[in-house]
């Protein structure tokens, strides 16, 4: 953290004279033209050993996840856990190493090698240790304390990094290698073995140079669980390459905070299986926020010298690309017809860099230059390979590895410089420059990559804001929300301060306290991915490769403002955030406790408070409340550190719904679901402990597994064959007796509709569309309090043709429902009539009540998608409290 970004600090360090801690006038941003003037200590001279302690003692202070830990010398030797041997190890069907192997390989090698190191940078969702291993010539803690304060001066002081000649001369470049972060495309993890045996083993006068002015990381096995069960997921069934931004699975936590610490100048990570060698860089679109100039020469450069370099080696069995006819072939034709496959140069649409979810994409924005590359020869089936597949992938992996890292070798100065023109830019604020067929001339470096430039689509142009805010307050949808969001932020090393006092930014005042992400800070780019809405691509491309819109400002449930431009004016007097600040609040005793039901944080807050046994009531609101009793003041109290809950004491007019009895009473739910891991970890993320999966098949054979169950949630339909009578017969009864059915999509549309709680028809939208979507929420309804904007789909649903009864929670955007993403329309010309204009005005979220007191809540929005849109989950969460059987409550004073 920059002497700039904590001056907070300044006064409780004692460092300071009083005319450095003067405030300034809270500063505006209400013309972007205005000239630019300097932050209070922005470029003022400093002590440089000021600026160090400072900047020491505020990184102690900072809220997010710690950064990870790196060793303070080199070799760091410790004696790793040996697992024991699981069986069944899917690794041992091709011949492969398993987990279990992996431990005593590396401490056998560290035991005879000065030049190996490792160390455990998380666990898996198993317990299984996550390895960093480091290959480099021996550092003194004195050498790696300057090697150190060089990386951070790149990324910190990066116009001080552009001139420092020892810096030039003497930085070690990292280089990344991970693998198998795909449980089942297992073979970048031998290869990587057998690379780092090579570079340890090999004589010194052979890796002198290399390991002397390199460090080589490899992270072994990004998915120790998948790859020995054989699955592409994790032990939570989800796919930790889709992770990254959201980070539901501890492994991807794992890489982004190895991805901090490393700050390779190229990252590559191994998977399969294509068919044929595949190495990025991607073809278009290219994400909106990566430096494509600094990016493309060198990333395009590098994967031609993969493919010289693998053609020439002419690997037993590997296969190749023919790019006249892109077809696969067996033969290799020589090094003027045989080729890999480059999505850059190969692929028009569908293999794209653009959402920072993958590993690649999202190394990136450390200043990497990145590549996925992609194994040839695949499986026989998910959970197993061949050992012949297993010897061409392993070999012809270990060729890729060495490729990349003798390019790297040969040109890590130009590369150098580019990442430190990277971190330059973010720091100054320099505004985004489109690449165009005019200015492609003035980029330097290799220039292969410019014939395949298409300014048209390659890549959208970008205007950043000065700043984001996060506002407090009246103007804070959900203070809970926000609070995550600012964690999240900082857990991707993205800087966060508050306003000391009340200030006006973009012609609006916020209140002291808001947070504020400054732009002109070194992973504004990341931060602007993770804030920004993002763009409409659908008429540009025909096919995505995943996501194409994921906004945490949008989806998040916080609200969040863009204001000013990047470049221009000062930003008002903040200061850094310290650990546990902000946490919940609590009034004094006495009085009766009210708590927002806004988001996730508040949810987890109100089960945990039902859990444990205490009356929580729902007033007309939205709000929960609790009684004044010293038992639930207590309980309060431990949630509100917990889960950073503000409470506030119970007004007069709140009191009294509870003596009027217009509030609900809530109690803790015992849940029976079906769907994905979605909606397993979604459920659980919001607090609901109490759950009991079904499917149709499981309720035939038991109908008592309804028993205990207060409300369904579906996130798939349950569908009963004519054998199945003794269960649809046992859901019937649910439903008749008073039991409802929340849940998302055709699927639970269509499951209420059956068992006779709706009326109507559920449409699909395109099946690819997704993105994110304009709502409007019924003023009266059951999501009017803490209403949403904006809603995520993947795809869409909406109803028609809804009978009497039914009532519309909140519909689609009658205008233009569309914001971001890829979401093809339909309509004249189109292949189905399933677009977003479709969709415009339609039914979004609808219910219904049946006489017996059975209600139905179905969502066509993608509110769980893969956990990632909390502000779904907190409407997924309100639905499911208003469905649900009413319970004592809070008694009234």
């Amino acid at each position: 953290m920059r002497l700039t970004r904590v001056v907070g600090a300044v006064a409780s360090l004692g460092l300071a004279s009083t005319a450095l801690l003067a405030a300034p006038a809270a500063t505006a941003l209400e013309r972007p033209d205005s000239p630019p003037s300097h932050r209070l200590l922005g470029d003022a001279p400093t002590e440089r050993s000021l600026t160090a302690k400072i900047a020491r003692w505020a990184a102690k202070h900072t809220t997010g996840a710690d950064a990870l830990p790196m060793p303070a010398s080199y070799p760091a030797q410790p004696t790793l856990k040996v697992y024991p041997e699981t069986e069944p190890d899917a690794a041992d069907t091709g011949n492969l190493v398993g987990y279990d192997q992996i431990a005593p390989i590396l401490n056998d090698l560290m035991s005879s090698s000065d030049r190996v190191s490792t160390q455990v940078v998380g666990e898996s969702t198993q317990g299984r240790e996550l390895y960093l291993v480091t290959v480099t010539a021996p550092e003194s803690r004195r050498e790696t304390s300057q090697q150190t304060r060089w990386r951070d001066e790149i990324r910190e002081r990066p116009s001080a990094a552009a001139k420092d000649r020892r810096l030039a001369r003497d930085y070690k470049t990292p280089i990344w290698i991970s693998s198998n972060i795909h449980g089942n495309e297992w073979e970048g993890t031998d290869a990587a073995l057998q690379y780092i045996e090579d570079l340890a083993t090999a004589p010194w006068r052979d890796v002198k140079s290399l390991l002397s002015e390199h460090r080589l990381y490899f992270s072994l096995t990004l998915n120790p669980d998948g790859r020995t069960i054989g699955q592409r997921a994790t032990a939570l069934n989800l796919d930790e390459n889709r992770d990254m931004i959201t980070n539901t699975t501890p492994e991807s936590v794992s890489f982004i905070r190895t991805a901090q610490a490393v700050q390779a100048l190229y990252a590559a990570d191994f998977h399969g299986y294509t068919g044929v060698l595949q190495v990025e860089p991607c073809g278009p679109p290219h994400g909106d926020d990566y430096e494509y100039d600094l990016f493309i020469p060198h990333a395009y450069a590098a994967s031609l010298q993969v493919e010289k370099d693998v053609v020439e080696a002419a690997i037993p069995g590997n296969t190749y690309y023919d790019v006249s006819t892109g077809s696969v072939v067996p033969e290799n034709t020589g090094p003027d017809s045989a080729h890999i496959k480059i999505p850059y140069r190969d692929t028009p649409s569908g293999w794209d860099d653009y959402p920072p979810i993958f590993t690649a994409q999202y190394a990136a924005f450390a200043g990497a230059v990145t590549s996925t590359v992609e194994l040839p020869k695949s499986r026989p089936n998910s959970s197993s390979q061949t050992p012949q597949n297993a010897v061409i992938n392993t070999a012809v992996a270990l060729q890729t590895m060495e490729s990349i890292v003798d390019y790297v070798e040969d040109n890590d100065a130009a590369m150098l410089d580019d990442q430190i023109e990277f971190f330059r830019r973010a720091d100054v604020g320099a505004p985004r420059t489109a690449l165009t067929t005019e200015n492609i001339a003035d980029v330097p470096g290799p220039q292969e990559w410019k014939a395949e430039w298409d300014a048209a689509d390659d890549q959208n142009p970008v205007s950043y804001p000065r700043a984001f805010v996060i506002p407090v307050g009246d103007r804070q949808r959900s203070r809970s929300d926000a609070r995550v969001l600012v964690e999240q932020l900082q857990r991707h090393g993205i800087e966060v301060e508050r306003l000391v006092v009340p200030s006006r930014l973009g012609g609006t005042t916020y209140p002291a306290g808001s947070y504020v992400v400054d732009m002109h800070q070194p992973r504004r780019n990341l931060a602007h991915a993770l804030l920004a809405l993002g763009t409409d691509i659908s008429a540009k491309f025909p096919s995505m490769y995943d996501i194409s819109a994921w906004s945490l400002g949008y989806l998040w449930g916080a609200t969040v403002d863009g204001v000013g431009r990047t470049g221009t004016g000062a930003l008002p007097w903040t200061r850094p955030i310290f650990r546990r600040e902000d946490r919940g609040d609590l009034p004094r005793r006495g009085s009766y406790l009210t708590f927002d039901l806004a988001g996730v944080d508040d949810y987890r807050a109100l089960n945990a408070l039902l859990e444990d046994g205490v009356a929580v009531s729902a007033l007309a609101d939205g709000s929960a409340v609790l009684g004044s009793d010293r038992a639930s003041y207590a309980a309060a109290d431990e949630v509100a550190d917990d889960f950073g809950i503000d409470f506030d004491a119970a007004t007069r007019a709140e009191v009294a719904q509870l003596r009027a009895g217009s509030a609900k009473g809530l109690e803790d739910l015992t849940i029976g679901y079906t769907g994905t891991q979605d909606d397993l970890l979604s459920l659980t993320q919001l607090g609901f402990d109490d759950l009991v999966a079904l499917n149709a098949a499981s309720i035939t054979a038991d109908p008592a597994l309804l028993d205990d169950v207060d409300v369904l949630w579906l996130g798939s339909a349950l569908t009963f064959s004519a054998a199945q009578t003794a269960g649809s017969a046992a859901v019937q009864a649910f439903v008749d007796d008073g039991g409802s059915i929340v849940g998302r999509g055709s699927g639970a549309f269509n499951t209420a509709r059956t068992f006779g709680l709706v009326t109507g028809t559920a449409v699909p939208g395109n099946g690819s569309g997704n993105g994110i979507v304009t709502v409007d929420t019924a003023t009266d309804g059951v999501l009017a309090p803490y209403a949403q904007d904006f809603s995520f789909i993947y795809p869409a649903t909406w109803f028609t043709e809804l009978g009497a009864g039914m009532t519309v929670e909140q519909s689609y955007d009658a205008e233009d429902p569309f914001l971001a993403g890829h979401w093809r329309r339909g309509g004249p010309g189109g292949t189905t009539p399933n677009g977003p204009e479709d969709a415009a005005g339609q039914p979004a979220v609808v219910s219904a009540e049946a006489a017996s007191g059975a209600k139905a809540f179905v969502f066509g929005t993608s509110i769980m998608f893969r956990t990632h849109p909390k502000g779904g989950q907190s409407q997924a969460a309100r639905g499911l409290f208003w469905a649900a059987p009413e319970g004592d409550g809070v008694v009234a004073p």
